[in-house]
């Protein structure tokens, strides 16, 4: 019979793994599986890997039967902020919404030659209704995060660079408390985090243009980006709008959805 320190060691372990198991499905729909069948094998950590490799490489083929395809990880003209978002399986979309993407960037790249478009989380590969976590609404293929266009500090135009590490946080306007104090919310500041990001003025053509584009698109429905910011770069349109003061802030980036 197990000791009392043995089935505490026990009911511990059945505990982190349950706890790995939910965060890896909830981060990634296929991570949680990889992690079932991993604690099948003495090498749990390579038995992981290779799972989850394996089951990452299946996807491309099922996701499809699911209404979802994959954005290119490294395409010329529109790419993955960073390989998280990829190796994450959160690069999945609507084939509407990836011929979008791929149709916008590609204009910007003709009209600005060099330009590079970066996608940041877009959604799971499987069922609607499946939250891509923190977002409120990525849960259907059809809503898009793209990140804004920034130079270095003499005003070149920085191709495919960001100023935060995976593209999110980096607010223009963080002096701009256009909502009231309200809990809960995700509307952060992260206030803290600002001066660790690097000194990158936001690219204006390029990032209006972009936003035009989108918004001249007949298939797309809404566009969320923050009024101030809307307003600095003379955006105007029904479907520009405002996320609203529950929602994370969209000074850091724009919200493309069918």
């Amino acid at each position: 019979m197990l000791s009392i320190a043995n089935k505490w060691v026990l009911t511990l372990k059945v505990f982190g793994h349950g706890i790995g198991i939910l965060l890896a499905t909830l981060l990634t729909q296929i991570g949680g599986l990889a992690w079932i069948i991993a604690l099948m094998f003495r090498r749990r950590l390579l038995a992981f890997l290779l799972i989850y490799v394996g089951l990452w490489s299946a996807t491309l083929v099922v996701a499809p039967q699911f209404g979802r395809v994959p954005l290119p990880c490294h395409g010329a003209t529109l790419r993955a902020q960073s390989l998280f978002y990829c190796a994450t399986a959160r690069h999945y979309v609507s084939p509407d919404l990836a011929e979008v993407a791929q149709d916008a960037a590609d204009e910007m790249a003709q009209r600005y030659p060099g330009t590079v478009t970066l996608y940041l989380d877009a959604n799971l590969p499987f069922w609607d209704g499946f939250p891509l976590l923190p977002h409120l609404s990525h849960d259907d293929g059809e809503k898009l995060d793209l990140a804004f266009y920034y130079t270095d500090e003499l005003g070149a135009y920085l191709p495919g660079k960001t100023r935060s590490l995976i593209g999110y946080w980096a607010f223009e306007a963080l002096d701009q408390h256009i909502c009231p104090e309200k809990w809960p919310t995700l509307r952060w500041d992260f206030a803290w985090l600002q001066p660790l990001w690097a000194k990158r003025p936001l690219e204006p053509v390029r990032t209006g243009a972009l936003v035009q584009i989108l918004a001249a698109d007949p298939r797309i429905s809404k566009l969320f980006l923050e009024p101030p910011m809307a307003e600095s770069l003379v955006l105007k349109g029904q479907k520009l709008r405002f996320q609203g003061c529950r929602a994370a802030r969209h000074d850091d980036h724009l919200h493309v959805q069918l």
